[in-house]
């Protein structure tokens, strides 16, 4: 089975707090992307074990894969003993604030269940997902949503515009776990929660731009200045919804204009970023 693993971006992220368990409360504006890894996945009923590998050399030799502990997780909850090769081949840059990590180990639980005709339903697979990562429960919904806690709360939102998006990417990744390590210490952004909600549900471009923000974007730049350097062109090029997804690396723009978007993303190429062009999905 071969099953398409999408990426994301945070319209908007605001940390409303930090948790007695030490993670933070969130309130976000989350919309899939067209853009995706591919994962294939097998049943191997002769193996003693299962094996996840990656044609990333950046996540090969990785000691925690999130598919493996989403399998894991299922095989807690469901008492299967089957075990599986999962192939992932790479699309979604790593360590970008795009969720790769966190879609593949979805698709992985949805693979799962179908194949051993599990019969769970969406509800109990974001229980068994948000053991896994926060933004697991997202993918197994993968619709634009207003998303809050730790990312187990996901209310889908109503988007009118299906959006060109362009992410440039430093080299240099982020590690979520520094990022919010730090972001205590620095201002939050003006994020208007509502505002992006209405904006996107209306197509308003302007209500969108004046409405974003991340509250994680100061500490993130302070570790990796090149964001700064990257969201400051973009908007120099004219793009007005501009932002940084997650925890970073990656910058994004929405734009209506392909063109703009295809000559931008040969222009940041040149420049040595790691670059996609893709749409949201709606």
């Amino acid at each position: 089975m071969i099953i398409k693993s999408y990426a994301k971006i945070n319209l908007s992220l605001k940390v409303i707090g930090l948790r007695p368990d030490d993670y933070h409360d969130l309130q976000m504006v989350m919309l899939p992307l067209d853009l995706f890894d591919a994962i294939e996945i097998e049943k191997m009923p002769f193996s003693p074990d299962s094996f996840v590998t990656c044609d990333d050399i950046e996540l090969a030799n990785l000691k925690e894969n999130l598919c493996k502990k989403s399998l894991e997780a299922m095989r807690a909850k469901y008492k299967f003993k089957d075990n599986f090769t999962i192939r992932i081949h790479k699309e979604i840059p790593f360590a970008s604030g795009l969720g790769g990590g966190s879609s593949n180990a979805a698709v992985v639980m949805l693979a799962v269940n179908q194949m051993l005709h599990l019969k769970a339903t969406n509800e109990d697979l974001i229980e068994v997902g948000k053991t896994v990562g926060a933004d697991v429960p997202f993918f197994l919904v993968n619709k634009p949503a207003l998303v809050e806690g730790i990312g187990e709360r996901i209310t889908p939102i109503k988007v009118k515009t299906q959006y060109e998006c362009l992410i440039v990417k430093p080299q240099q990744g982020l590690s979520t776990r520094e990022v919010y390590a730090i972001s205590d210490k620095f201002q939050k952004a003006r994020v208007d929660t509502d505002g992006v909600i209405k904006g996107l549900a209306n197509g308003d471009d302007t209500l969108i731009a004046k409405s974003l923000g991340n509250d994680l974007m100061l500490p993130a730049e302070s570790l990796l200045p090149d964001i700064g350097v990257v969201y400051d062109s973009l908007c120099k090029d004219g793009f007005t919804i501009v932002s940084m997804s997650g925890s970073g690396s990656s910058v994004f723009a929405l734009s209506r204009d392909n063109h703009k978007c295809h000559e931008a993303a040969k222009k940041y190429t040149k420049q040595g970023y790691i670059v996609r062009h893709c749409k949201i999905l709606l």
